[in-house]
């Protein structure tokens, strides 16, 4: 047996404790680098300048998640894709997947970028941003369009690896990249001068370098399958099939831009720029601690593709189970260390703040469900993979305009800057209580088709 075909064989047959520990340790590592490329602007914004100039850059970031998403649509919706191809041995679609990848990126990225440098000033004030905070939110932002097409690619090309379930290739690539931006930033930002724009060319330069690494994977023969690495060509069925299985990460990104412009207009229009910088820090860590979950996702996506696409239902909802369970124990230090000793936590970001009791009690209650979020995260890997797409962008809809909109208008009217703080915690617990039956109704139809077909529901796994 090959190399190529004992990897597949492994995701499907292999116990499935083992295959959760070899895909999301490294899955897992991947995501806390990736994460730590936006955490270090904050450390070293927030270290090297000022308060204002940490605003600036706590504003701006989201708005440079419209890149993340662009890369999330086109990268995990090639990913999936890559799953069900493997998981159903269809070649055909194997060898055109990534020049649709390649062309896709050039076909979003580009527009983007100079909508978002031309659009730069009225979004960062949308977000809240005046004075010094507006001028250092738009030099932030417009350096990250700028490297848009990095930012998209690199991303896109990597999750196409990770769709593979090939979690420490993944790993190491993003690792490579992280090093140069660690590298670059104290020089960028404090050596030559450049202030946010040299924290956000930084990353820049680690895109470039994490996208050419990603090329180079296909380039030496690498990957699992056979690919055109070298072109640029959308496969008109490959296309629907990557935007279908994409979307519902876009929309999450794009409703997360929508959210921050309402949370940080609310906090701008209720508080103080002390409150923005406080929040822009709550908000960065909070994201950070989850970065674990995102990874996990990313190790059972390959997972529930692949043994999707080769009819092994039972094995998809035995690791949709394993995975939830084991994002509670990973996240569950990290949660006790925000509950126990936030001060702490806040202080590497905003050093020398006095921490009012009040503003530790908001940073308590912001992360209050974070215990519940394994079972959303999972959810959100779960639906495209076995075809359910649909519902995962109906669900990230309904979060932000159902639930999330109406209340982070409401709460800061009777609670000030505190009921942003409250809103989180409620909508992330309505949301979970969404989340478990939809995914009880998709196993007992995956239960339907594997009788149907005559698929064995119970698998040759321990655990």
């Amino acid at each position: 047996m090959s190399d190529r075909d004992a990897h597949k064989q492994f995701i499907l047959e292999g116990d499935l404790k083992a295959v959760m520990w070899r895909l999301s340790w490294p899955a897992v590592l991947a995501m806390v680098l990736y994460g730590l490329n936006s955490f270090l602007d904050a450390v070293f914004v927030g270290q090297l300048m000022n308060e204002s100039a940490l605003a600036g850059v706590g504003i701006a970031y989201p708005l440079s998640q419209i890149t993340l998403g662009l890369g999330s649509l086109i990268g995990t919706g090639a990913g999936t894709a890559l799953s069900i191809y493997m998981g159903a041995d269809d070649r055909g679609k194997l060898h055109g997947l990534l020049g649709s990848v390649n062309g896709l990126s050039l076909l979003v990225s580009l527009p983007y970028a100079v909508l978002a440098y031309w659009f730069a000033e009225p979004l960062v004030r949308a977000m809240g941003g005046s004075g010094e905070i507006l001028a250092y939110g738009t030099a932030y932002f417009q350096a990250t369009a700028l490297g848009s097409l990095f930012w998209v690619h690199g991303l896109a090309v990597n999750m196409t690896v990770r769709g593979e379930g090939k979690m420490k290739t993944a790993a190491w690539m993003i690792s490579l990249g992280l090093l140069v931006d660690v590298a670059l930033k104290p020089l960028f930002i404090h050596t030559f001068g450049w202030g946010v724009q040299g924290a956000a060319w930084a990353t820049n330069a680690a895109m470039l370098v994490y996208s050419a690494i990603g090329l180079l994977y296909y380039a030496r023969g690498r990957a699992s399958f056979d690919t055109a690495w070298r072109t640029i060509r959308i496969d008109p069925s490959i296309r629907r099939q990557i935007v279908s299985l994409g979307m519902p990460a876009l929309i999450v990104c794009i409703m997360g831009v929508v959210q921050n412009l309402v949370v940080y207009g609310a906090v701008s229009t209720h508080g103080t720029e002390q409150d923005v910088a406080f929040f822009a820090a709550c908000n960065r860590i909070s994201m950070f601690m989850m970065t674990p979950l995102f990874g996990l996702m990313r190790a059972l996506q390959p997972v529930e593709g692949i043994s999707y696409g080769a009819g092994r239902y039972g094995r998809v909802k035995q690791a949709f189970s394993q995975f939830s369970i084991a994002g509670l124990v990973l996240l569950l230090p990290f949660w006790l260390s925000m509950m126990l000793a936030p001060e702490a936590v806040l202080g590497s970001m905003l050093p020398g703040f006095d921490f009012a009791a009040q503003q530790l009690l908001d940073f308590r209650i912001s992360v209050l469900a974070l215990p519940v979020m394994p079972w959303v995260f999972m959810a959100l890997a779960f639906f495209p993979s076995v075809e359910r797409a649909k519902l995962a962008s109906a669900l990230a809809l309904l979060r932000q305009l159902v639930f999330y909109l109406p209340l982070m208008w409401l709460l800061p009217k009777i609670a000030g800057v505190s009921g942003v703080f409250w809103a989180n915690a409620a909508i992330d617990i309505a949301i979970f209580a969404l989340v478990i039956p939809l995914v009880g109704r998709e196993f007992r139809r995956l239960d339907g088709r594997g009788a149907e077909a005559g698929a064995p529901l119970r698998e040759a796994t321990a655990g």
